[in-house]
């Protein structure tokens, strides 16, 4: 898959784990470098965010899922920016967890790195939405960086993922 930005064009390091496919559980850092592990099934809607660069137009975006994301009750949805390294400075969203992937375990797995100038090595733009079962339920990897997600369609895969996961396998 190629990824654009202003005039240059990189390449993902490898194909992203398609919609269906179950996720991988992986264990990233926090900024005190304390282990963290997301993915697989843990009961919870899982949403990844992911990024090479934190900007004014992000933070926004970031703000906007911050503030339609559901917590409490049957409905919890634990949402986690990702960048590929402590380069990057936290956002600090109330609902939205910050963690990086400082030893490319999630970038390997979940098929996001990006390679080629001007961000080798940084993970993709992309959304990746884990249903209860620990399959992956939305994504939407941008064409372009400076693309905005669409944020009507991951509001109505997260309510679709919270309401499809009865928890009594297949019927």
């Amino acid at each position: 898959m190629q990824i654009k930005f202003k005039n240059q064009t990189m390449k993902l390091e490898d194909l992203p784990l398609d919609v269906g496919y179950a996720s991988e559980r992986v264990t990233l850092q926090d900024e005190k470098s304390n282990p963290h592990t997301i993915g697989g099934q843990n009961g919870q809607t899982q949403l990844f965010i992911t990024t090479p660069f934190i900007d004014e137009v992000f933070l926004e975006e970031l703000a906007q899922i911050n503030e339609f994301l559901p917590q409490g009750g049957d409905f919890v949805v634990t949402a986690t920016l990702i960048v590929a390294n402590a380069s990057h400075k936290n956002p600090n969203l109330e609902k939205i967890n910050f963690l990086m992937d400082g030893e490319g375990e999630f970038g390997d797995f979940y098929g996001v790195r990006l390679l080629g100038e001007p961000y080798d090595f940084e993970l993709t733009k992309a959304l990746i939405l884990i249903s209860k079962d620990g399959a992956i339920f939305y994504d939407e990897f941008v064409k372009d960086l400076n693309d905005k997600f669409n944020l009507n369609t991951l509001l109505r895969k997260i309510t679709a993922a919270q309401i499809c996961y009865t928890g009594q396998g297949c019927h």
